[in-house]
């Protein structure tokens, strides 16, 4: 079967970033829909047309991936509105009930970069904003889409909920 929307691939992948570090691999083959919000736009470019059996190597430049890194989307907290488990590398899903920094979004997943006696530091860019990526990828398999996978644009749903504002696309994956 032609890859096509809507349909269903079956991909694996390993992700490196610009200078040959790896960051990702999907060993075993995962579903994504493909025409929808599974994939980033440029790997939707790459595979449309392709069959089982295609396998490609993918520059990604941060602007075709999660994006240009943003300053702005950096926030400090007070330590207090936080756990005492709290952690580096935690992720939230928006600030703490009491935040104080104004214009930062409730509906982003920030991560803990930081933590001081008086503050955390927040970071409400994607993990790997502003780099560069190559991401080699093959084609497992290729099926129609159901109607719920349609109706839903994606296989799984909510499984993998980190935006890609940036590039238009739900996420890589």
């Amino acid at each position: 079967m032609e890859i096509a929307a809507p349909c269903v691939v079956t991909l694996t992948w390993v992700l490196h970033d610009a200078q040959g570090q790896p960051i990702d691999e999907l060993q075993e083959p995962l579903e994504f829909f493909f025409g929808g919000d599974d994939l980033l736009t440029k790997v939707e470019e790459a595979l449309a047309g392709q069959h089982a059996g295609f396998e490609a190597t993918l520059h990604l430049e941060p602007e075709d991936a999660f994006g240009d890194y943003d300053a702005a989307k950096v926030c400090f907290e007070d330590r207090g509105l936080f756990p005492a488990d709290l952690q580096a590398g935690m992720q939230l899903e928006g600030l703490p009930e009491g935040a104080r920094t104004p214009g930062m979004p409730a509906d982003t997943l920030y991560t803990v970069t930081e933590i001081y006696p008086s503050h955390v530091v927040l970071d409400g860019n994607h993990p790997l904003a502003g780099i560069a990526l190559r991401l080699q990828l093959k084609v497992h398999d290729v099926r129609e889409a159901s109607p719920a996978e349609v109706e839903q644009r994606s296989v799984a749903g909510d499984l993998f909920s980190v935006a890609d504002e940036a590039a238009g696309s739900g996420t890589l994956h």
